[in-house]
């Protein structure tokens, strides 16, 4: 069982391989209240991906909804999140990047309830190292995965722009007419959804046989080089990838012409070249030629119907937005907690009335500064692209951010972040940066590439 998944602007994303892991037991799998057709529950989109509310053992959580893993994953557990598990032994998981094997834990018979849908025998893989914990990079908590073992029980109508999921009872539902939707066929590999879709690349068309990853961020992944890479002249630059389980991946950036699904079509779509070391730990890419991810998904309002292998799409506001990617070369994360000071002031007990030369009257109320403190999270530079007009003015990694553009740190989201450093080209960014408990002022102009 194989797959990776992107998430976050900078697409973090993981491959996760269980070697010969097969359920031995058929668990029973989500299901509805009887005699209840559908239900419907509002969940975060955050950098392209659908981030869900779930309960684990009654403890809620907050779970990536994602079509590209074949099992549920649970990790970013601090002692506020603690939860009980289940009849857990351990089991070793692989990761993309440099690193080895880690240790997690699978566990089985768990009560796992999203929205009204609820699995009584639901088995889960458990990672406790905290140095995996995508909730930095999207700046909002993220406990886990859940793939096939929700999809496989529900038929699941994703609609990004309302950011709501609709879940279906399979067993009552009938498709409903729709004039502007396109229905397709896809194939169920090792439990997770293949498409056949066309690109366009250097003028030259291809077919493809990719895999529907909603958990991935990036609109699109190759494996071939040979699809889309030149070098005169040079249509791509090198950049991080992302953080795999094991380490970090690295590869190119580039742009395709033309993407094609039926009768839609995208143009300058966005698309990453992982390299060797992280495709290495993919056990068998067979026909695969790469993944679609929710920077194209999010684009659609999407029915999973995996009883029946079909997919409906239907047009969104999200559309006909332009692909982006971060021009600025930097990656911002949250890094722990810093507590802030916030100046107000107060009148004091004492309010004197005072003649002021030239006026009738005037009133002076004294006041005194009042000072409040809250904990705010830490925003960290994790990431410098060599070259970029980041690492031109000396940005590195570890500079901790005060301000961006006037706004200071604790009135911004990553995702507010990450939507300026992806606007325009040419945009003048002012960051304040503290190094070494020096503050310094920062200016530099984004660039596009491609």
């Amino acid at each position: 069982m194989s797959g990776y998944k992107t998430c976050c602007a900078c697409c973090i994303f993981f491959l996760i391989w269980l070697g010969s892991i097969v359920p031995a037991v058929a668990q029973v799998g989500f299901h509805l209240p009887a005699n209840k057709k559908k239900d419907k529950l509002q969940f975060e989109l955050i950098n392209n991906l659908a981030i869900v509310p779930v309960e684990v053992n009654g403890k809620k959580l907050s779970f990536l909804l994602d079509t590209g893993v074949n099992f549920t994953l649970l990790f970013s557990l601090y002692e506020s999140d603690s939860l009980t598990l289940k009849n857990a032994v351990p089991t070793k998981i692989r990761g993309l990047g440099d690193g080895g094997d880690i240790d997690a834990l699978k566990s089985i018979n768990n009560v796992v309830k999203i929205g009204d849908a609820v699995d009584k025998d639901h088995k889960i893989y458990v990672i406790f190292d905290q140095k995996i914990n995508f909730s930095p990079r999207m700046g909002v908590p993220v406990h886990g995965v859940i793939g096939y073992d929700f999809f496989k029980d529900m038929v699941a109508e994703i609609d990004y722009y309302s950011e709501q999921l609709t879940m279906h009872n399979p067993y009552f539902y009938t498709p409903k007419k729709c004039r502007k939707c396109e229905e397709f066929n896809i194939g169920i590999v090792e439990n997770k959804p293949y498409i056949r879709t066309k690109i366009n690349a250097l003028g030259k068309d291809y077919d493809v046989t990719m895999l529907m990853d909603t958990g991935a961020s990036d609109a699109l992944w190759l494996f071939d080089e040979n699809i889309g890479i030149t070098e005169t002249p040079k249509n791509y630059f090198n950049d991080f990838l992302g953080l795999g389980l094991s380490g970090a991946v690295n590869g190119k950036r580039s742009k395709l012409d033309k993407f094609t699904l039926g009768t839609f079509e995208l143009n300058q779509v966005n698309v990453s070249y992982p390299d060797s070391t992280a495709l290495r730990n993919l056990e068998s890419i067979g026909q695969r030629n790469g993944t679609i991810g929710s920077d194209i998904w999010k684009r659609f309002t999407m029915i999973i119907n995996y009883r029946t292998k079909k997919v409906v799409l239907k047009k969104n506001g999200f559309f006909n937005k332009s692909f982006n990617y971060n021009m600025s070369g930097i990656v911002v994360e949250h890094r722990g907690m810093v507590p802030v000071k916030d100046v107000t002031t107060l009148p004091s007990e004492g309010i004197s009335l005072v003649r002021n030369p030239g006026a009738t009257s005037g009133v002076i109320i004294n006041v005194n500064p009042f000072y409040t403190f809250f904990l705010a999270p830490k925003l960290v530079i994790a990431e410098v692209r060599n070259d970029s007009p980041a690492a031109m003015v000396d940005i590195r990694v570890g500079d901790e951010l005060i301000s961006l553009n006037g706004k200071e740190f604790y009135d911004l989201k990553l995702q507010e972040i990450n939507a300026v450093f992806t606007s325009k080209e040419g945009r003048r960014i002012t960051l304040v940066i503290e190094r070494n408990g020096i503050r310094m002022k920062k200016k530099f102009v984004l660039q596009k590439l491609l």
